[in-house]
């Protein structure tokens, strides 16, 4: 950690680290992309907070749905793939708030970790926007973000709704995060939702995203 009493730290950790299978699925679908949008190949990541606090260390990140989720601090779950795949855990990840957590091969992060803010309103502000995160089907696009939902959104929703200035945060050079964008899409579009519930003007394009978790 950055060894600030009060911080909000971003790790990026390479798609599939510590583990082939996962590695190599990336890479072919980063390889299909590249090819379809003519671009080259970049490395992809995946993103995680850890927020130190007074109370403690959180971790926040999207991973599968496991049976002991309430060890991990599990605030919700989302379908994977399709809605009705949602009714078996295997087609359900689950979004975390684990004090005292661990993030999975933090060691092969990259450029990490980046303090994002050290205020401990914004750190507080983020640690209780994690059980509002949208659940969409993770992979889809249902949201209409132009692209798809997954870990990453997750982590972009919570900075840009916790009010942290993220325009100048990316992945590591040569590198992107897929799904990214989503969760900024969809976070700016319900703060401009929450402008018009306070009387104040939207902008273009504005409206209201839902969330389909199973809340604990």
């Amino acid at each position: 950690m950055t060894g600030s009493p009060t911080c909000v730290d971003l790790y990026w950790l390479p798609l599939g680290a510590g583990g082939h299978s996962v590695r190599l699925n990336g890479k072919v679908f980063e390889a299909v992309a590249a090819r379809l949008e003519k671009r080259t190949m970049q490395d992809l990541y995946h993103s995680a907070l850890e927020v130190t606090v007074p109370q403690g260390s959180f971790v926040i990140e999207q991973a599968p749905a496991r049976p002991d989720g309430p060890l991990r601090g599990v605030v919700a779950e989302g379908p994977v793939g399709r809605h009705w795949a949602g009714s078996l855990r295997l087609f359900r990840y689950e979004i975390r708030r684990w004090r005292n957590g661990v993030i999975p091969d933090v060691d092969e992060a990259v450029d990490s970790p980046q303090l994002l803010s050290d205020d401990p309103a914004v750190a507080r502000r983020v640690l209780e926007l994690v059980a509002e995160v949208p659940t969409p089907v993770w992979g889809r696009d249902e949201f209409h973000a132009g692209e798809m939902w997954n870990s990453n959104s997750v982590i972009a929703w919570v900075l840009a709704r916790s009010g942290i200035n993220i325009d100048a945060v990316h992945p590591p050079p040569g590198g992107r995060a897929p799904g990214w964008r989503a969760g900024l899409v969809i976070a700016r579009r319900q703060q401009a939702s929450d402008s018009v519930g306070r009387g104040q003007p939207a902008g273009p394009g504005a409206s209201v995203t839902g969330s389909t978790a199973v809340r604990r």
